[in-house]
């Protein structure tokens, strides 16, 4: 009998711009969200639902079992920052916040994640993403 091993841990990965500020313009998102595809694909990062607003990004992906992820951020997260300075794509000096959040979900509310990942639009006219930051560290009893 053959010996397999199985892994499916899902990680919905949340960051921001540096201080929260809005500097994602629709195009800049378009530009960033086609970069962080074509850097999964080439590190292996099955990414299944990505959303890119003025102020943070929203990621749900599968992680792989040879990877950490920390490593996963910062091939994705940190490489951009990089990527977008060094081909000069903004007239300023582009920045992520320090840190992320990175949260495990179950396979159960996977559909519910990805719908809240795709209606980043319509959650953002209720609650901005400074007041939805502060609830997650509250709820997850995360403090600074």
């Amino acid at each position: 009998m053959a010996i397999h091993s199985y892994v499916k841990i899902w990680i919905h990965l949340v960051w921001g711009t540096h201080n929260h500020e809005k500097a994602i313009s629709k195009e800049l998102s378009k530009t960033i969200y086609n970069h962080l595809l074509s850097r999964a694909v080439e590190e292996s990062i099955s990414i299944e639902k990505l959303y890119i607003r003025p102020e943070h990004v929203h990621m749900l992906f599968s992680l792989p079992s040879s990877k950490a992820i920390e490593n996963i951020v910062r091939s994705l997260k940190g490489e951009s920052s990089y990527w977008i300075n060094d081909n000069n794509i903004t007239p300023f000096k582009f920045k992520w916040q320090r840190g992320y959040g990175a949260f495990s979900v179950s396979a159960s509310q996977l559909e519910k994640v990805k719908n809240y990942i795709a209606t980043q639009e319509e959650h953002h006219r209720v609650k901005t993403f400074t007041e939805e930051y502060n609830d997650w560290k509250n709820k997850y009893g995360l403090f600074d």
